[in-house]
This record gives structure tokens, C-alpha cells and sequence, in this order.
């Protein structure tokens, strides 16, 4: 039998945004996450080497505050606009964390002022000490989770050593909260930035919806295809729509469409292009699933990343070397590339597939240049191609099931869940 036959296919939905199939053959606990946001619990890891410099008082060197932020049932970057219009903070953070979620994450301010303690109810904003710089995406080194599995199958939890087995086989997907979770745009805004078409653009973000979206998404969003003619709609726009009701606002000031998407905060407006290129990713990551690539080999031609057997930081990004490395701790793992303009196709087996998803899509490389918004260009960029997972412990309940991991950052805690329970229905199922 051909062995692609034998590929689970994914959910529907998890197709939308290029997530084809699923990596093992393990039939899946089944089960809820997100039930409450204190079954989902993430905390950032950061480099200890910044995490040592930090002092205690403000000094000549080390002028900046660095602050930990605990928040629920609220986004990273809706916690940020929220704590600036309180404090006046201007502060900046290394990690996005979803809003259905406990987390605690690490942000800088770049400025003297300080606050040393905030409590908002949603969200806690702590003072750690001071640094000699403000935090960096370099400084933070992954994640760790705790999460609880609601009510899976009882007769599959003595199973999941088979899917231990499997656990360093995983594909390194980006997980559908990159894509906007049930109503899945992020990406096709970002093509249609990447097409030059802004007018597409501001309409995708402001009306286009799918089937997975809520009724009243789907509703408000059928009635602001016609803002123009109905100015009377931004009073039924919702506070977490706060994009959508500032897009149709410039729109109604008569703002272009370049105008009216720069109104949207530049950390979120990276995010569109970036999404689109995690799902060109996520297409090459699902053609090499589907034809039994190894995700953890390298092959010849291969670009591949040395990391440490116990260790979350990545190191140098190397061709494939036949010889081993030196020192017997380190293990290389093959890189799929991120488009960009800087992307120049190789001869390896992944920047072959890439290349044929960019071209299917009529993109090119210098296309991620975009001279009409400068700010979200795009000149590419290194992942790898398998899920990297450390210290992965588990614990039965009552009725639940206890996990906990640490991941690289950049990574998806559930990329790893939606093996583990393979869910029929990921929206229902909490994804």
C-alpha cells in the first residue's frame, strides 16, 4: 500500500490554513482545551543571561524598567493599549499570547517613568528591576505550558506512550491562532497587501468571514460591507472589534486605504504579510508530511540549525554536513525557509516545494518588498521543519487530563494538542 494513503487528513478547517494532515498515526484522546482561561496556562522563558543583568534599583547603566504582565481572557497586544491608556506606558513585548489564556510575559519600557505596580483586574502589571537595554526578540527563548484536557477519553489515556513515541516526529505547523482562529483572514489580508490591492485588504478585514465565525461576527460584518452608506454602524461595533471600528471610521473620513490600515497598531499590522507567509510555510511543511520527508534528518542540501540536546536556543543555520558534529551534544534539524524579498531558492527538498506554492500563488520574491508600506516588508526568514518539545510530563484527573512542556519560541503549544487529542471539530474543541 502507498504509505501517502495512509496520511490522517486534517480537519477542514485546519485545511484553510494550510494545515493538510496530521504528522502520527495516534488516534487521539479527544477532549476540550480552553474550557476556562485557567486550563491554558503559558509563561515566558527568558535568556538567563538578560534575566542577570537586570538590578534591583536604577542606576547610571541600567535605566530601563522591565516589567512582568500576568493577564486573562485578554490578548498581548489589547493588554498593551490597555495598560498605556491607564499608565501612559509605552511598553514593548517579545511574545504574542492569546486572550484565552493565562499567561505572564516580560515587556520594557523605553522611557524613565515607572510604574511599580498595577492591578486591572485582567491584567497585572509587576516591576522586575531595571536592564541596561529594553527587551529584545533575542532575549526571549521559548515557552512553557500547563494545560488541562477536559473530559477525553478515558479508554485512550493509557495509550499515550504511543504517542510519546512520536513526539519528536511532529510537524512544526503554525498553529490557527496565527491566522485569526475561527475566522482564519490574517493571511489573505496579508496577500492582498502583498498584491498591492489595499482596498481588498481593508474589506477582507472589516467583512470576510467563515462558516467557523460566530453568528453575530457573521451578521456585523454582512452589515459593514456598506458602512458608507450606513454611518450609523460604528455605534454597533463591539469594543473587541476595536480594528474593525477604526478601519470604518478612516473610511469614513474619506481616508485611503493605505491611511485607513495604518491605523491599526503597527505590532498587529506585521502580523498580515507575516501570516501569509506561515501559511506558505504551512503548505510546504504539508507536502513534505504527505511525502514522508523527515522532519528531524537532514538530507543533503538540507539548511539545518545546531541545537543542544537539552536547549531551547537554536544556534548557527549550516548547509547539511555529512560528518557529524564535534561535539556529540549537538544535533542538527532541517530548516524550511520563510519567503521574503531576500528568498532565493535553493536545491534542497523544501525550498523546491516553496518555490512551486509561491509561483501557484503569482508571488515572487521582491513582491514582500512593499514600497507603498515599507514597515511590512518582509525579507524572509529560518524555521524548522519539526516541533521541538521539552519536558513533556502529563498527570490523569478526574475527568481531565494534566499537561506540561516547554517549546522554542515561535512555536504553537497546539500544534503538539491537535496530535494528542485529534480533534473532529477544533473549534468546539477549544483550538
Amino acid at each position: 500500500m502507498n504509505d501517502r494513503l495512509m496520511k490522517i487528513s486534517s480537519p477542514d478547517i485546519d485545511k484553510l490554513a494550510g494545515i493538510e494532515y496530521y504528522t502520527t498515526e495516534f488516534e487521539g484522546i479527544g477532549g476540550t482545551i480552553k474550557k476556562n482561561t485557567e486550563d491554558f496556562h503559558v509563561q515566558e522563558i527568558i535568556n538567563d543571561i538578560f534575566l542577570s543583568q537586570i538590578s534591583p534599583e536604577q542606576t547610571a547603566s541600567n535605566i530601563f524598567p522591565v516589567y512582568e504582565i500576568r493577564k486573562k481572557g485578554i490578548d498581548s497586544s489589547h493588554a498593551i493599549l490597555t495598560l498605556r491608556k491607564k499608565t501612559g506606558l509605552d511598553l514593548k513585548i517579545v511574545g504574542i499570547k492569546d486572550a484565552k489564556a493565562t499567561t505572564i510575559q516580560y515587556a520594557s519600557s523605553s522611557t524613565r517613568k515607572v510604574i511599580k505596580n498595577i492591578d486591572l483586574g485582567k491584567i497585572k502589571l509587576t516591576l522586575v528591576g531595571y536592564s541596561r537595554k529594553p527587551i529584545e526578540k533575542n532575549n526571549l527563548v521559548g515557552n512553557t505550558f500547563e494545560i488541562r484536557i477536559v473530559e477525553p477519553k478515558r479508554d485512550k489515556l493509557d495509550n499515550i506512550s504511543q504517542f510519546l513515541y512520536d513526539i519528536n516526529n511532529l510537524g512544526n505547523y503554525y498553529g490557527l491562532q496565527r491566522f485569526g482562529s475561527e475566522r482564519l483572514v490574517t493571511h489573505l489580508v496579508g496577500k492582498a497587501i502583498l498584491e498591492r490591492k489595499f482596498d481588498k485588504a481593508t474589506e477582507i478585514l472589516m467583512t470576510c468571514t467563515t462558516k467557523y465565525d460566530s453568528k453575530f461576527s457573521r451578521e456585523i460584518r454582512e452589515k459593514l460591507r456598506d458602512i458608507k452608506s450606513n454611518p450609523n454602524l460604528l455605534h454597533e461595533i463591539p469594543p473587541g472589534m476595536d480594528i474593525e471600528k477604526n478601519l470604518a471610521q478612516a473610511i469614513l473620513r474619506g481616508k485611503d486605504p493605505i491611511s485607513a490600515l495604518r491605523t491599526i497598531p503597527i505590532n498587529i499590522r506585521r502580523l498580515f504579510v507575516q501570516a501569509f507567509q506561515a501559511y506558505l510555510f504551512n503548505k510546504t511543511l504539508s507536502v513534505a508530511i504527505r511525502d514522508d520527508f523527515s522532519l528531524n534528518i537532514p538530507e543533503e542540501n538540507d539548511l539545518c540549525f545546531d541545537v543542544y540536546d537539552d536547549s531551547l536556543i537554536f544556534g548557527k543555520i549550516r548547509k547539511y554536513e555529512k560528518e557529524k558534529p564535534t561535539d556529540s551534544r549537538i544535533h542538527r534539524l532541517p530548516i524550511i525557509r520563510l519567503p521574503g524579498y531576500s528568498f532565493q531558492p535553493g536545491k534542497n527538498r523544501f525550498d523546491k516545494i516553496l518555490k512551486e506554492f509561491m509561483k501557484s500563488e503569482n508571488m515572487t520574491a521582491k513582491d514582500f518588498f512593499i514600497k507603498e508600506m515599507q514597515e511590512l516588508s518582509e525579507s524572509g526568514g529560518f524555521r524548522q521543519a519539526c516541533f521541538v518539545c521539552k519536558n513533556f510530563k502529563h498527570k490523569k484527573e478526574e475527568n481531565s487530563l494534566l499537561v506540561g512542556f516547554s517549546v522554542p519560541k515561535g512555536s504553537y503549544a497546539t500544534i503538539l494538542l491537535r496530535e494528542l487529542i485529534k480533534p473532529a471539530n477544533p473549534i468546539e474543541s477549544g483550538f
